[in-house]
């Protein structure tokens, strides 16, 4: 297991005031050095700031991609690798507006925008802003790269450590831990030969790494009086096999991820994320990122895992759709419907979903796909079976879309 992040959260004013930010990455330099003494590998620093209309003072649009700039050149300074400038609101129409020149004016910035939340429910607006964002910055490099630095937001609250989906919501200073656990999972299920023994092993190496983690990270962050919110022990993986979701899965008895049987073991794993007791921020879920994930990137290739397949998932364990290659000239139509569903999941199940959706230029479903970045597997560009929406769901505003009744309040029916 790595650590794919320590993530610092910080408002740090506007114009900038250096001290906040020099704060917060000396306080993430200290833990990572403690970290690495006890053999973790820790792979990014990164921070994380609030909505820009949220800073102090509030940022206006037309100078954020100058903020995101400058945030980018003071987390330089500072050793940081990567920043996020926080999500644009729904109504914020002249912010979403500006996302595809603050992408275009920096290379190591993430952007993120909301489009649900339980207390605003399903903007129909802020989603087909978010499509057009998709894809407008499809086109920013000819092989479609951009979108991975950003991501549509539904019912996510802050605090999550994993980019794009990071953010702060004001108060002092803050540090979250982001993991690479996906071969906890693949050595649990690999080594032992029922589910019950299974699970316990996973629990009780989960809880054991947590404990390290957080007996290391709480006093040093208390220290530089930075709060510690906690860690996101998501299964993320990385683009080999025995580090794969995928091979974890179907060691689980999956032939291949997306057949039948594939939610189950899903399900499984989730839940013993679920039973696993240590100090939670963010998702602490399955990531599905098609492209991060080899085995996944192969079945999506073969056909055997879909959208269909990813949605089914996100409502019962994962965490979206992520680093989804779609093709080049899919329509604005077209990814605001896919959002819609999502965002609807996200609210129906009361459950944190991101969309990083990735219009693939010059290629159609079905294409073969390569990228000369490390972290992604090759794969086949995925189809996508929508038609244009009509009615209410194109005029409307806002849908109202609560979670549905517990089951502890269900009516039984005796025989």
């Amino acid at each position: 297991m790595e650590i794919r992040a320590l993530t610092g959260f910080v408002d740090p004013g506007w114009p900038l005031e250096p001290e906040r930010i020099g704060k917060v990455a000396e306080c993430l330099k200290a833990v990572r050095e403690s970290l690495t003494k006890v053999g973790y590998e820790v792979q990014t620093l990164r921070l994380a700031t609030p909505p820009p209309s949220e800073t102090t003072p509030s940022i206006p649009p037309i100078e954020r991609p100058g903020y995101a700039q400058q945030l980018e050149a003071e987390a330089f300074v500072h050793g940081i690798d990567y920043s996020a400038v926080g999500p644009v609101l729904p109504g914020d129409v002249a912010g979403f507006e500006q996302i595809p020149k603050i992408l275009e004016a920096t290379e190591s910035v993430f952007a993120t925008a909301l489009y649900a939340h339980p207390e605003g429910g399903l903007s129909l607006s802020a989603a087909k802003s978010c499509a057009e964002v998709i894809q407008q910055i499809s086109t920013i490099t000819p092989d479609g790269f951009t979108n991975l630095f950003f991501a549509a937001l539904a019912n996510v609250s802050s605090g999550s450590p994993f980019f794009p989906a990071a953010y702060h919501r004001g108060g002092p200073a803050a540090l979250a831990i982001a993991t690479e656990a996906a071969d906890l999972a693949v050595d649990a299920l690999q080594e032992n030969s029922s589910p019950q023994a299974a699970s316990r092993v996973l629990i009780e190496t989960i809880e054991g790494h947590a404990a390290v983690l957080s007996r290391i990270t709480q006093p040093l962050a208390a220290q530089q009086n930075v709060r510690f919110w906690g860690i996101d022990f998501s299964f993320a993986p990385y683009p080999e096999e025995l580090r794969s979701l995928g091979t974890a899965m179907q060691a689980f008895g999956v032939p291949q991820v997306g057949l039948a049987g594939s939610a189950t073991a899903a399900s499984f794993l989730a839940y013993c994320l679920d039973q696993a007791q240590f100090q939670k921020t963010g998702f602490c879920g399955l990531f599905f990122p098609v492209l991060e994930d080899s085995v996944l990137a192969q079945h999506a290739a073969d056909g055997s895992l879909t959208i269909t397949d990813l949605l089914l998932y996100a409502t019962i364990c994962g965490t979206g759709l992520d680093t989804v290659p779609l093709p080049g000239d899919i329509s604005m139509e077209a990814l605001y419907a896919l959002l819609l569903d999502l965002g609807a999941l996200s609210l129906r199940h009361d459950k944190a979903l991101t969309a990083r959706l990735m219009p693939i230029p010059g290629k159609r479903a079905g294409d073969e796909i390569h990228f000369d970045f490390p972290y992604f597997a090759d794969s086949k560009v995925l189809a996508l079976d929508a038609q244009n929406l009509n009615g209410m769901l194109i005029n409307a505003d806002i849908l109202d879309i609560g979670p549905y009744p517990s089951s502890k309040g269900a009516i039984s029916f005796n025989p």
